[in-house]
């Protein structure tokens, strides 16, 4: 059974950082493209950052420079170090690992952690 498992989130004052890490269990996730995404309140969940297989990296706009994802293939993780951090990123952060299976793909899920950038 795959679980994805989010840690690191809280309470940061803004300009402050915070690192999130995600554990992988249950199967092998080397292959997968892996990410972070967030929902704020009232909005929709949007993509974060995105890692491939290979170490390629993609952020959106509003955090580039900020913030940096990396993957540990051999202990399934993968983590979002978040830096200059503002009120605006406050938000649920999940965890994704996107699969490709032939013409299909599939997407699993963590639960969520609350980053909250306040004074």
């Amino acid at each position: 059974q795959v679980q994805l498992v989010e840690s690191g989130g809280g309470l940061v004052q803004p300009g402050g950082s915070l690192r999130l890490s995600c554990a992988a269990s249950g199967d092998d996730f080397s292959s997968d493209q892996m990410g972070w995404y967030r929902q704020a309140a009232g909005k929709q969940r949007e993509l974060v950052a995105q890692i491939d297989s290979g170490g390629r990296t993609w952020l959106e706009s509003d955090v580039k420079g900020r913030f940096t994802i990396s993957r540990d293939n051999a202990k399934n993780t993968v983590s979002l170090q978040m830096y200059s951090l503002k009120p605006e990123d406050t938000a649920v952060y999940y965890c994704n690992v996107w699969r490709v299976i032939g013409s299909s793909n599939i997407n699993f899920w963590g639960q969520g952690t609350q980053v909250t950038v306040s004074s």
